[in-house]
């Protein structure tokens, strides 16, 4: 008999465990482009948002990040998440557009929902003069990237690793 419940007791332990109703949410933005209000400004605080549909990627680089940078080199700049760049993500009630973030009072729909701050990564920017040297081109890369809700979970299967490139204008 003994024999006959241990393997029984097994079973019933192994079937009973649930592995629970873990959804994992996944952030993809690699298919949006990056957009920003006004023209970057070299010595602002620079505001950057993808938008789908209802979510909102929302990155804040540090002031002057976005400088001219000199023409015939590549200059590669890092900032750290959090601290002198801010990462945010955003799930609105409905459909947002880019009025949202560049109206100087956002409208009062679609409401946030969600929104979680990111706790680790490190934002890189390449900055190089494009092809006919009249302006920079910036390309943000993203890594090493934590968001972690208010419950404690960590949102996962995040799929940011570009965000995007901006242009900037040489100014004399």
């Amino acid at each position: 008999m003994r024999k006959l419940c241990f393997p029984m007791l097994l079973v019933l332990i192994l079937f009973s465990c649930s592995d629970g109703d873990l959804q994992i949410e996944t952030i993809d933005f690699n298919d949006q482009t990056i957009q920003f209000c006004d023209d970057p400004v070299p010595n602002a605080s620079n505001i950057l948002f993808k938008i789908n549909e209802s979510e909102a990627l929302i990155l804040d680089l540090q002031s002057g990040v976005l400088n001219n940078g000199v023409v015939g080199e590549t200059i590669s700049t890092e900032s750290t998440i959090p601290g002198q760049s801010q990462l945010t993500y955003r799930n609105f009630s409905g459909t947002v557009s880019s009025t949202y973030f560049c109206s100087d009072i956002p409208p009062a729909t679609p409401t946030v929902s969600q929104e979680v701050e990111a706790e680790d990564g490190t934002v890189t920017i390449e900055t190089v003069a494009n092809a006919d040297e009249t302006g920079f081109d910036h390309v943000i890369l993203l890594s090493g990237v934590s968001f972690v809700t208010e419950n404690g979970e960590r949102i996962t299967n995040l799929t940011i690793d570009e965000f995007g490139t901006v242009s900037t204008t040489i100014t004399n």
